[in-house]
């Protein structure tokens, strides 16, 4: 069972494989996991194996906490390339997230100004229109869509709430380009043996669709790095990711890979 369980409300840096040295914001708490899905490709494992007992982070903890580390980074290295939310679930939840960017902002203006903001999220708060404006003012704002095929969700993503994929796709269509899509492809089976490949054309062409009534500015694909919770899961090769990589940019649009 992964058991990748971060401290809060500060991490790292780690090297990211997308983004690049990548310190770390954790807005859940500390002690377990909160997210509006239960991937079951997910390293933190899932929701009901890490319920957390803690609180998720105020605005000021994570202020104080993070003035206090860029101090440090700034005095003895090594600078950041990015401030990334993410850690133990999804970071839009936190009630105080939007006044949270506000001081993140301000922070990486005063300590490393060349340093990006990015957020990880899995989409389903883009509706809230303080987090819909806070995402807005970040440099990197990266939204996941796994794919558009309801039952693949069910089994995938697993969402713990109501979750409509026309819905999502209407929301990540009103950031009018302003955000980069993030995908997972991955094979194998679950732990029960039903097939999860999401690299053949039944999901990538739906998807792509998706993608071009979207239009971000970039798509990042990526694959399984770390231990996962189901253990039958597989890494999409990276001829698999280069044809999806490709299909995108002949749709006119930026897109990477991360094998």
């Amino acid at each position: 069972m992964s058991t990748i369980i971060y401290p809060a409300p500060i991490f790292g840096p780690i090297h990211s494989r997308r983004l690049g040295v990548s310190l770390g914001i954790n807005l859940l708490p500390a002690d377990g996991k909160f997210c509006t899905f239960d991937c079951i490709y997910c390293e933190c494992g899932y929701n009901k194996d890490f319920r957390p007992k803690q609180k998720v982070q105020t605005r000021e903890a994570v202020r104080e906490a993070l003035e206090k580390r860029l101090a440090e980074m700034k005095e003895n290295g090594p600078f950041p390339d990015v401030l990334t939310f993410a850690g133990n679930g999804e970071p839009t939840a936190n009630p105080y997230f939007p006044e949270i960017i506000d001081d993140t902002l301000a922070l990486r203006d005063k300590y490393f100004p060349n340093a990006k903001v990015s957020v990880l999220s899995n989409s389903t708060f883009i509706h809230h229109p303080k987090v819909f404006a806070a995402l807005n003012k970040v440099d990197n704002n990266i939204l996941k869509l796994d794919t558009v095929d309801p039952d693949y969700i069910q089994t995938v993503d697993r969402p713990t709430g109501n979750y409509q994929v026309e819905d999502i796709i209407e929301g990540l269509k009103a950031f009018h380009g302003n955000l980069i899509i993030q995908t997972i492809f991955l094979k194998g089976t679950t732990d029960e043996g039903k097939d999860v490949d999401n690299t053949t054309d039944k999901y990538v062409l739906p998807w792509l669709e998706a993608i071009k009534q979207i239009r971000p500015r970039q798509v990042m694909v990526y694959t399984i790095d770390r231990e996962t919770p189901d253990r039958k899961l597989q890494k999409a090769t990276h001829e698999e990711l280069d044809r999806i990589v490709r299909l995108v940019k002949e749709a006119g649009i930026e897109a990477s890979a991360s094998y």
